[in-house]
């Protein structure tokens, strides 16, 4: 009998389905067939926090207990997420069973999918024939299909040790770079492997906008009767008023040096990865990239859409049917596209690349997908489902034929010699006078998606109204229309644009181009293993996400603008650790493990080596003036959920740092300064550990089932701080 175990439980009745035959459902499990079905509930086997490892004196924040390193007795935990426990015993009860000869890993295509299985299986301690059902559709057909095609689960080995290096090298460097650095600047850092390096990504990119230095500039722009030459940008208010007054001659006259038309082929676009996505949802509509993929995760789990976490941006040969099976007929028409924009012969071979597909296709819709459907979907997925069905669309159609006219034109050389004394007044580059007119021919692709964004237009499109006349050819001498109606623009040079969620995407999907070396520019260039970049399509939405809630960025519109804190952190952390190009570096090693192209245990042990030397180098390079004033303790258990100052420990109490409290006249004390907030350590004698008001404070999940507050009352729920809101419950006093 197979055991069939699932990352998610929509998964896991998507696979029972599809097994077919006559569903009994049970307590965690559904069983069908000769075969159950279970499920995880994401990770449900985690590494165990520091505090956590019994022989070392780890639970204390402390210089003198860093680095910490667990090797070679790492140690995992169950989750504790709610449910987690509960299903954990549901799987492993299912493991253990003697009737069970086979686990089939279908948790989701990916590195943290295969992680999640392979966790519970070490975690359970079984040893049984494993295979790996891998598919990228939740439609029935598509998982009958990979049900019959399993390979053996140690063939996706390399990917098993690509997800436990990778959760080890992040455990290893977070812990030891926050600690480190909390400690020696008395403050409150986070400090990650692919977080602090696009943390330092924006508060560069800020930097350089606060440093600009807006300089003015001058072109002269001479109208052409329908069309307009724009003169060079120059620097010097001087020259622009002299190259004004010349243009501005009675008998003054251009040279066309070049006249060049040409009919101009785009290509449509590629189809959808993940990251692709993000950015046009971002651009398009104003959805975060956390937004964008909870979407689509929701529609892949309703089997509308493929599967979302990709890095491709193809399909291969053996996908053509289905895509064809998409675009016949309008059920993808209707309420997705004017049908007018429908391509007559869609070119299905263009979004075929079998050596750029590795693990997963790109993102299209599936045959579920259809006006009906789309109706009843909340905003966000109706929004998404609709993008990715119009790029399917985009992706098929005909090329954008537009008319392109470039002009170049300089003084005429007669007059320069009619007028010695002016013509030699200025340089011939700054003479130089240049026209541009595009025009569309056929819409083809750019028919499906009409509008765009605002902030997509160009205000200083030169472009703009300009029909260059089609006998305008190279040599003739031509007079502006009026004679003397040249004008002078003028403008101020700008700072770069602060990043948005689009912009700061495609940064980190393409951080080559923040890497002087060009040996590893050329490896993060080549897309052929997919590790260019820094994070993962599946993680990079998540990493935006943590700088916003740890208070490093801030949203502004659209706009990600770096806090005084985040600034403050890149001032002090260690080059390495804010280096794109380490972090791009190591995901590049991972995908090397991957794909099988380099020793696990030497990239392990090159990860643990840099994790290490951290504290070390944080106290080597310490920078006074930005060391914290130390408060009481200098042990901090986490960021206050009202004020969000260090918390620290007093006796059995944990409070704010900033309490102060005085003793009354009837022997009570009372909070005469700072926030506040409180919390005690034992509760109708029952203790509450100090890792318990760690996971607390850092907004995780503890259950208090059983213990009775000073005031009596039962506490029967999983408590969970909302930093947004700054809510905790004070065992007996809701804040």
């Amino acid at each position: 009998m197979r055991l069939i175990i699932a990352e998610k439980h929509s998964v896991g009745q998507a696979i029972a389905q599809a097994v077919g035959g006559h569903a009994e459902k049970h307590d965690g499990y559904i069983q069908v067939g000769g075969d159950l079905v279970t499920w995880a509930q994401g990770h449900l086997v985690d590494l165990a926090a520091p505090d956590e490892y019994k022989n070392h004196d780890w639970g204390k924040w402390s210089l003198d207990t860093l680095p910490i390193d667990p090797t070679p007795g790492w140690q995992w935990k169950v989750s504790r997420d709610k449910g987690a426990d509960r299903q954990y015993k549901v799987v492993a009860g299912l493991m253990r069973r003697g009737d069970i000869d086979m686990l089939v890993d279908a948790c989701d295509p990916d590195r943290e999918g295969e992680a999640i299985f392979r966790r519970i299986v070490a975690h359970v301690g079984v040893s049984k024939p494993m295979r790996r059902l891998w598919v990228a559709s939740l439609e029935e057909d598509a998982i009958r299909g990979a049900l019959a095609s399993m390979k053996d689960e140690m063939e996706y080995q390399g990917l098993a040790d690509s997800a436990m290096i990778r959760a080890k090298a992040d455990w290893l460097i977070g812990m030891n770079a926050s600690r480190a650095y909390s400690l020696v600047y008395n403050a409150r850092f986070t400090v990650g492997r692919v977080q602090t390096p696009t943390l330092a990504m924006i508060v560069d990119r800020d930097r350089q906008i606060a440093g600009h230095v807006a300089r003015p500039y001058w072109k002269v722009v001479a109208p052409m009767g329908g069309w307009k030459l724009t003169g060079e940008r120059l620097d010097k208010g001087e020259d622009a008023e002299t190259l004004l007054r010349i243009v501005n001659s009675d008998d003054f006259t251009f040279q066309i040096l070049k006249a060049e038309r040409k009919q101009q082929h785009d290509a449509p676009p590629s189809l959808y990865d993940l990251t692709g996505l993000q950015k046009d949802m971002s651009r398009l509509h104003g959805l975060t990239a956390a937004r964008t993929l909870t979407a689509l995760q929701s529609l892949y789990e309703k089997r509308l859409t493929t599967y979302p976490r990709t890095d491709s941006r193809y399909i291969t040969h053996d996908d053509l049917d289905t895509l064809r099976g998409l675009a016949e007929g309008d059920r993808l028409v209707t309420g997705f596209i004017e049908p007018s924009a429908k391509p007559e012969r869609p070119r299905l071979e263009l979004t075929v690349n079998d050596a750029k597909v590795a693990g997963h296709t790109a993102i299209l819709p599936t045959m579920q997908a259809d006006k009906a459907a789309l109706d009843e979907l909340g905003d966000d997925e109706r929004l998404v489902l609709t993008r990715v069905a119009r790029r399917m669309w985009e992706a098929v159609g005909d090329d954008y034929v537009h008319d392109v006219t470039n002009v170049v034109a300089n003084i005429d050389p007669h007059w320069c010699e009619k007028h010695p004394d002016e013509g030699r007044l200025l340089p011939e580059s700054e003479c130089r006078f240049t026209s541009r007119s595009d025009q569309p021919v056929s819409p083809g692709w750019h028919a499906i998606e009409h509008a765009a964004p605002q902030e997509d237009q160009d205000d200083t499109d030169e472009t703009a109204g300009n029909i260059i006349p089609v006998n305008l050819t190279d040599g003739v001498f031509i007079a502006p229309v009026p004679q003397d109606g040249a004008t002078l623009s003028e403008g101020k040079t700008k700072p770069p644009k602060p990043f948005t969620e689009a912009t700061l995407l495609a940064a980190m999907e393409h951080a080559s181009r923040w890497v002087e070396d060009k040996e590893l520019k050329a490896a993060l260039d080549d897309d052929e293993s997919h590790s260019g970049g820094i994070g993962t399509p599946a993680t990079r939405a998540n990493i935006i996400e943590q700088l916003v809630h740890s208070g490093y960025v801030d949203r502004k519109g659209k706009q990600l603008r770096s806090t005084e804190q985040g600034r403050s952190l890149i001032d002090v952390v260690a080059t390495k650790l804010k280096d794109v190009a380490l972090t791009a570096g190591m995901e590049r090693r991972l995908s090397e493990i991957e794909h099988n192209h380099a020793d696990p245990a030497q990239v392990e042990t090159e990860f643990r080596d840099l994790a290490v030397r951290i504290p070390a180098d944080a106290r080597s390079a310490v920078r006074q003036d930005h060391v914290q004033t130390k408060t009481r303790n200098t042990e901090s258990f986490g960021p206050c959920p009202r004020c969000g100052k260090p918390v620290i420990k007093t006796g059995k109490v944990f409070q704010c740092s900033t309490n102060r409290r005085e003793k009354q006249s009837d022997g009570t004390w009372r909070t005469t300064e700072g926030c506040g907030w409180r919390a005690w350590t034992t509760v109708a004698g029952k203790t509450v550990t100090d890792s318990a008001i760690r996971r607390l404070l850092a907004g995780r999940k503890v259950s208090l089932k059983g213990f009775t507050s000073k005031k009596g009352s039962k506490f029967d729920a999983s408590l969970v701080v909302d930093k947004d809101r700054g809510v905790i419950f004070d065992f007996g006093n809701k804040h």
